[in-house]
């Protein structure tokens, strides 16, 4: 199983990126995707995930601003982030899991599968 994180880059505070997961060796159609994203001396922390049923989950910060969405025919999930902020500047990563629990979305040990990680930058 691969995933594979893309579409980061350097975008000015205001702007917006699309971040694109794709998986080989496994269909998201029958998993749970996830981003997580970690900022130079943090912890990994949770952004946005999509069930299997396509209900989308947000973290606090990112609500309003970041939409996941998945498109099964393309085995990719999108992370649309607008109005960029400083504070969003992290490693992007993806993660997919099919038995994950609601209540441990957020938690990265929880996760099966990660990608490589995308670098998102956003200059003030």
């Amino acid at each position: 199983v691969q995933l594979q994180a893309s579409g980061g880059g350097l975008v000015q505070a205001g702007g917006s990126l699309r971040l694109s997961c794709t998986a080989s060796g496994l269909t998201f159609a029958s998993y749970n995707v996830g981003w997580f994203r970690q900022a130079a001396g943090e912890e990994r922390k949770f952004v946005a995930a999509i069930w299997r049923t396509r209900d989308p989950y947000y973290a606090d910060s990112v609500k309003g601003r970041f939409t996941i969405s998945k498109d099964n025919a393309r085995n990719t999930v999108y992370l649309q982030m607008n109005s960029l902020k400083p504070d969003d500047t992290a490693v992007y990563y993806c993660a997919a899991d099919r038995g994950l629990i609601l209540s441990s979305v957020r938690v990265p040990d929880h996760w099966d599968y990660w990608g490589q990680g995308t670098q998102v930058t956003v200059s003030s």
